[in-house]
Protein backbone atom coordinates (compact mmCIF):
# COMPACT_ATOMS: atom_id res chain seq x y z
CA UNK A 1 0.00 0.00 0.00
CA UNK A 2 2.76 2.46 0.92
CA UNK A 3 4.57 1.77 -2.35
CA UNK A 4 1.36 2.26 -4.33
CA UNK A 5 0.70 5.57 -2.56
CA UNK A 6 4.20 6.76 -3.50
CA UNK A 7 3.57 5.91 -7.17
CA UNK A 8 0.23 7.72 -7.19
CA UNK A 9 1.78 10.72 -5.44
CA UNK A 10 4.52 10.78 -8.07
CA UNK A 11 1.89 10.83 -10.84
CA UNK A 12 0.03 13.63 -9.06
CA UNK A 13 3.19 15.73 -9.21
CA UNK A 14 3.09 15.42 -13.00
CA UNK A 15 -0.33 17.06 -13.13
CA UNK A 16 -3.98 16.53 -12.36
CA UNK A 17 -4.54 14.97 -15.79
CA UNK A 18 -2.42 11.97 -14.77
CA UNK A 19 -4.56 11.24 -11.70
CA UNK A 20 -7.67 11.66 -13.84
CA UNK A 21 -6.23 9.15 -16.32
CA UNK A 22 -5.54 6.70 -13.50
CA UNK A 23 -9.05 7.17 -12.12
CA UNK A 24 -10.52 6.41 -15.58
CA UNK A 25 -8.49 3.20 -15.82
CA UNK A 26 -9.49 2.24 -12.26
CA UNK A 27 -13.17 2.67 -13.08
CA UNK A 28 -12.96 0.35 -16.08
CA UNK A 29 -10.83 -2.18 -14.22
CA UNK A 30 -13.30 -2.34 -11.34
CA UNK A 31 -16.16 -3.02 -13.76
CA UNK A 32 -14.46 -5.41 -16.19
CA UNK A 33 -11.66 -6.92 -14.12
CA UNK A 34 -9.15 -6.26 -16.89
CA UNK A 35 -8.56 -3.18 -19.03
CA UNK A 36 -7.12 -2.68 -22.49
CA UNK A 37 -6.08 0.41 -24.43
CA UNK A 38 -9.25 0.33 -26.53
CA UNK A 39 -11.37 0.54 -23.36
CA UNK A 40 -9.89 3.85 -22.26
CA UNK A 41 -8.51 5.43 -25.43
CA UNK A 42 -11.23 8.09 -25.36
CA UNK A 43 -10.31 9.16 -21.82
CA UNK A 44 -6.50 9.32 -21.87
CA UNK A 45 -3.61 9.66 -24.26
CA UNK A 46 -1.23 6.89 -25.29
CA UNK A 47 1.48 8.68 -23.34
CA UNK A 48 -0.59 8.55 -20.17
CA UNK A 49 -1.36 4.87 -20.78
CA UNK A 50 2.33 4.14 -21.25
CA UNK A 51 3.18 6.12 -18.11
CA UNK A 52 0.84 3.97 -15.98
CA UNK A 53 2.58 0.86 -17.31
CA UNK A 54 6.03 2.35 -16.67
CA UNK A 55 5.06 3.13 -13.09
CA UNK A 56 4.01 -0.48 -12.54
CA UNK A 57 0.41 0.43 -11.73
CA UNK A 58 -0.77 -1.49 -14.80
CA UNK A 59 0.60 -4.99 -15.31
CA UNK A 60 0.14 -7.42 -18.15
CA UNK A 61 -2.54 -10.10 -17.54
CA UNK A 62 -0.88 -12.84 -19.64
CA UNK A 63 -2.01 -11.38 -22.95
CA UNK A 64 -5.61 -10.85 -21.83
CA UNK A 65 -5.27 -7.11 -21.29
CA UNK A 66 -3.96 -5.39 -18.21
CA UNK A 67 -4.89 -5.41 -14.55
CA UNK A 68 -4.16 -2.89 -11.83
CA UNK A 69 -1.37 -4.01 -9.52
CA UNK A 70 -3.10 -2.86 -6.33
CA UNK A 71 -6.66 -1.64 -7.02
CA UNK A 72 -7.55 -1.02 -3.37
CA UNK A 73 -4.30 0.81 -2.72
CA UNK A 74 -4.79 2.95 -5.84
CA UNK A 75 -8.37 3.75 -4.86
CA UNK A 76 -7.33 4.86 -1.37
CA UNK A 77 -4.34 6.83 -2.69
CA UNK A 78 -6.49 8.69 -5.22
CA UNK A 79 -8.94 9.67 -2.50
CA UNK A 80 -6.15 11.00 -0.31
CA UNK A 81 -4.11 12.70 -3.05
CA UNK A 82 -4.80 16.34 -3.82
CA UNK A 83 -2.75 17.47 -6.85
CA UNK A 84 -3.06 21.10 -5.80
CA UNK A 85 -1.71 20.27 -2.34
CA UNK A 86 1.15 18.31 -3.89
CA UNK A 87 2.05 21.35 -5.99
CA UNK A 88 1.92 23.55 -2.91
CA UNK A 89 4.23 21.16 -1.05
CA UNK A 90 6.70 21.36 -3.90
CA UNK A 91 6.63 25.16 -3.77
CA UNK A 92 7.11 25.14 0.00
CA UNK A 93 10.13 22.87 -0.41
CA UNK A 94 11.98 25.58 -2.33
CA UNK A 95 14.86 26.98 -0.33
CA UNK A 96 14.59 30.73 0.30
CA UNK A 97 17.52 32.84 1.46
CA UNK A 98 16.99 35.03 4.51
CA UNK A 99 18.34 38.58 4.71
CA UNK A 100 21.16 37.21 6.87
CA UNK A 101 22.12 34.74 4.15
CA UNK A 102 22.26 37.60 1.65
CA UNK A 103 24.34 39.77 3.99
CA UNK A 104 26.75 36.86 4.57
CA UNK A 105 27.09 36.42 0.81
CA UNK A 106 27.71 40.14 0.32
CA UNK A 107 30.35 40.15 3.06
CA UNK A 108 32.13 37.11 1.63
CA UNK A 109 32.17 38.54 -1.88
CA UNK A 110 33.46 41.90 -0.58
CA UNK A 111 36.38 40.26 1.18
CA UNK A 112 37.39 38.40 -1.97
CA UNK A 113 38.68 41.77 -3.20
CA UNK A 114 41.45 41.45 -0.61
CA UNK A 115 43.29 38.96 -2.82
CA UNK A 116 44.01 41.69 -5.35
CA UNK A 117 43.62 44.92 -3.36
CA UNK A 118 46.38 45.41 -0.78
CA UNK A 119 44.44 47.90 1.34
CA UNK A 120 41.53 45.49 1.81
CA UNK A 121 43.94 42.66 2.55
CA UNK A 122 45.73 44.79 5.15
CA UNK A 123 42.50 45.71 6.95
CA UNK A 124 41.22 42.12 7.06
CA UNK A 125 44.65 40.64 7.84
CA UNK A 126 45.50 43.04 10.66
CA UNK A 127 42.05 42.62 12.20
CA UNK A 128 42.24 38.81 12.17
CA UNK A 129 45.79 39.09 13.50
CA UNK A 130 44.43 40.45 16.79
CA UNK A 131 42.91 37.00 17.37
CA UNK A 132 45.33 34.67 15.60
CA UNK A 133 48.54 36.65 16.08
CA UNK A 134 49.29 35.17 19.56
CA UNK A 135 48.85 31.67 18.13
CA UNK A 136 51.26 32.40 15.29
CA UNK A 137 53.77 33.84 17.76
CA UNK A 138 54.12 30.59 19.72
CA UNK A 139 53.64 27.92 17.04
CA UNK A 140 55.44 27.14 13.78
CA UNK A 141 53.51 28.47 10.82
CA UNK A 142 52.79 25.03 9.39
CA UNK A 143 51.07 24.12 12.68
CA UNK A 144 49.07 27.35 12.56
CA UNK A 145 47.90 26.43 9.05
CA UNK A 146 46.98 22.97 10.32
CA UNK A 147 44.93 24.43 13.18
CA UNK A 148 43.11 26.78 10.81
CA UNK A 149 42.38 23.90 8.43
CA UNK A 150 40.81 21.91 11.27
CA UNK A 151 38.75 24.87 12.52
CA UNK A 152 37.47 25.85 9.08
CA UNK A 153 36.75 22.18 8.33
CA UNK A 154 34.71 21.88 11.52
CA UNK A 155 32.87 25.12 10.71
CA UNK A 156 32.10 23.88 7.20
CA UNK A 157 30.87 20.50 8.43
CA UNK A 158 28.54 22.00 11.04
CA UNK A 159 27.10 24.51 8.56
CA UNK A 160 26.49 21.90 5.88
CA UNK A 161 24.78 19.67 8.42
CA UNK A 162 22.47 22.47 9.58
CA UNK A 163 21.85 24.52 6.43
CA UNK A 164 21.85 22.01 3.59
CA UNK A 165 18.44 20.33 3.20
CA UNK A 166 19.29 17.00 1.57
CA UNK A 167 15.58 16.10 1.29
CA UNK A 168 14.87 19.16 -0.86
CA UNK A 169 17.95 18.40 -2.96
CA UNK A 170 16.77 14.82 -3.37
CA UNK A 171 13.34 15.98 -4.58
CA UNK A 172 14.93 18.16 -7.23
CA UNK A 173 17.14 15.30 -8.42
CA UNK A 174 14.30 12.77 -8.38
CA UNK A 175 12.15 14.98 -10.57
CA UNK A 176 14.92 15.50 -13.12
CA UNK A 177 15.71 11.77 -13.15
CA UNK A 178 12.03 10.96 -13.58
CA UNK A 179 11.77 13.33 -16.55
CA UNK A 180 14.86 11.75 -18.11
CA UNK A 181 13.48 8.22 -17.75
CA UNK A 182 10.10 9.22 -19.17
CA UNK A 183 11.77 10.94 -22.11
CA UNK A 184 13.82 7.84 -22.93
CA UNK A 185 10.75 5.60 -22.67
CA UNK A 186 8.71 7.94 -24.91
CA UNK A 187 11.50 7.94 -27.50
CA UNK A 188 11.52 4.15 -27.54
CA UNK A 189 7.75 4.10 -28.11
CA UNK A 190 7.95 6.85 -30.72
CA UNK A 191 5.35 8.83 -28.76
CA UNK A 192 5.73 12.38 -30.11
CA UNK A 193 2.82 13.73 -28.06
CA UNK A 194 4.40 12.54 -24.82
CA UNK A 195 7.80 13.89 -25.86
CA UNK A 196 6.27 17.32 -26.45
CA UNK A 197 4.60 17.21 -23.06
CA UNK A 198 7.83 16.15 -21.34
CA UNK A 199 9.69 18.98 -23.07
CA UNK A 200 7.20 21.46 -21.64
CA UNK A 201 7.71 19.96 -18.18
CA UNK A 202 11.48 20.23 -18.60
CA UNK A 203 11.12 23.92 -19.43
CA UNK A 204 9.05 24.39 -16.28
CA UNK A 205 11.65 22.42 -14.31
CA UNK A 206 14.33 25.00 -15.15
CA UNK A 207 13.14 26.78 -12.02
CA UNK A 208 14.04 23.64 -10.06
CA UNK A 209 17.62 23.97 -11.27
CA UNK A 210 17.76 27.45 -9.75
CA UNK A 211 16.23 26.10 -6.55
CA UNK A 212 18.85 23.36 -6.36
CA UNK A 213 21.63 25.87 -6.88
CA UNK A 214 20.26 28.07 -4.10
CA UNK A 215 20.01 25.07 -1.76
CA UNK A 216 23.59 24.05 -2.52
CA UNK A 217 25.09 27.52 -2.30
CA UNK A 218 23.35 28.70 0.88
CA UNK A 219 25.79 27.01 3.32
CA UNK A 220 28.69 28.01 1.07
CA UNK A 221 28.28 31.74 1.74
CA UNK A 222 28.53 31.15 5.49
CA UNK A 223 31.52 28.87 5.01
CA UNK A 224 33.21 31.53 2.88
CA UNK A 225 32.48 34.16 5.55
CA UNK A 226 34.97 32.38 7.83
CA UNK A 227 37.39 30.72 5.42
CA UNK A 228 38.05 33.82 3.30
CA UNK A 229 39.24 35.96 6.26
CA UNK A 230 41.40 33.07 7.52
CA UNK A 231 42.87 32.63 4.07
CA UNK A 232 43.42 36.38 3.69
CA UNK A 233 45.21 36.48 7.03
CA UNK A 234 47.66 33.77 5.93
CA UNK A 235 48.10 35.52 2.57
CA UNK A 236 48.72 38.85 4.35
CA UNK A 237 51.33 37.30 6.66
CA UNK A 238 53.24 35.70 3.79
CA UNK A 239 52.93 38.41 1.14
CA UNK A 240 52.87 41.65 3.15
CA UNK A 241 54.48 40.83 6.51
CA UNK A 242 56.99 38.49 4.92
CA UNK A 243 56.75 35.46 7.18
CA UNK A 244 58.26 32.24 5.81
CA UNK A 245 60.91 33.83 3.68
CA UNK A 246 63.39 31.10 4.51
CA UNK A 247 63.27 31.11 8.32
CA UNK A 248 63.63 27.85 10.21
CA UNK A 249 59.98 27.69 11.20
CA UNK A 250 58.95 27.68 7.54
CA UNK A 251 60.91 24.50 6.71
CA UNK A 252 58.50 21.67 6.08
CA UNK A 253 58.69 18.23 4.49
CA UNK A 254 55.52 17.87 2.43
CA UNK A 255 54.19 14.54 1.08
CA UNK A 256 55.31 13.86 -2.52
CA UNK A 257 57.07 17.24 -2.60
CA UNK A 258 59.91 17.01 -0.11
CA UNK A 259 61.49 19.88 1.80
CA UNK A 260 59.95 23.31 1.35
CA UNK A 261 61.98 26.28 2.54
CA UNK A 262 59.70 29.13 1.45
CA UNK A 263 55.94 29.22 1.76
CA UNK A 264 55.69 31.12 -1.53
CA UNK A 265 57.54 28.35 -3.32
CA UNK A 266 55.52 26.78 -6.15
CA UNK A 267 55.08 23.07 -5.49
CA UNK A 268 52.20 22.12 -7.81
CA UNK A 269 52.86 24.25 -10.85
CA UNK A 270 52.35 27.87 -9.77
CA UNK A 271 50.35 26.87 -6.67
CA UNK A 272 52.33 27.94 -3.62
CA UNK A 273 53.36 25.64 -0.77
CA UNK A 274 51.16 27.23 1.92
CA UNK A 275 48.03 26.84 -0.24
CA UNK A 276 48.81 23.18 -0.96
CA UNK A 277 49.51 22.51 2.72
CA UNK A 278 46.26 24.16 3.79
CA UNK A 279 44.13 22.19 1.32
CA UNK A 280 45.82 18.89 2.19
CA UNK A 281 45.07 19.45 5.87
CA UNK A 282 41.58 20.82 5.23
CA UNK A 283 40.44 18.00 2.94
CA UNK A 284 41.80 15.31 5.25
CA UNK A 285 40.33 16.63 8.48
CA UNK A 286 37.02 17.65 6.90
CA UNK A 287 36.46 14.07 5.72
CA UNK A 288 37.31 12.74 9.18
CA UNK A 289 34.94 15.23 10.82
CA UNK A 290 32.10 14.32 8.49
CA UNK A 291 32.55 10.65 9.29
CA UNK A 292 32.83 11.30 13.02
CA UNK A 293 29.75 13.56 13.12
CA UNK A 294 27.84 11.46 10.56
CA UNK A 295 27.14 14.48 8.38
CA UNK A 296 25.33 13.82 5.09
CA UNK A 297 26.32 16.35 2.41
CA UNK A 298 24.77 14.65 -0.62
CA UNK A 299 21.07 14.20 -1.43
CA UNK A 300 19.46 11.01 -0.17
CA UNK A 301 17.18 9.46 -2.77
CA UNK A 302 14.81 6.60 -2.18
Amino acid sequence: MARTAQKVDSLAREGEDMTEALAAVLEVAEEEGTVSWSDVSDDLTSGQWGRLIEKGLLVDADGEGFVLDDPEGIHEALEETDPAAVADDADEAEVEWTKWDKLAGLGAVSMIAGYSIQSVRAVVGSTIDLVLGPLEAVLPFYVVVLVLAVLTGLWSTILQDNLMDSEVMAKYQERMQDLKERREAAKERGDDAELERIQEEQMEAMGDQLGMFKAQFRPMVWIMLLTIPAFLWMYWLILDVGIGGGSSQAVLVMPLVGEVTQWQQGVVGPVQAWIVWYFLCSLSFTQLLRKALNVQTTPTTS
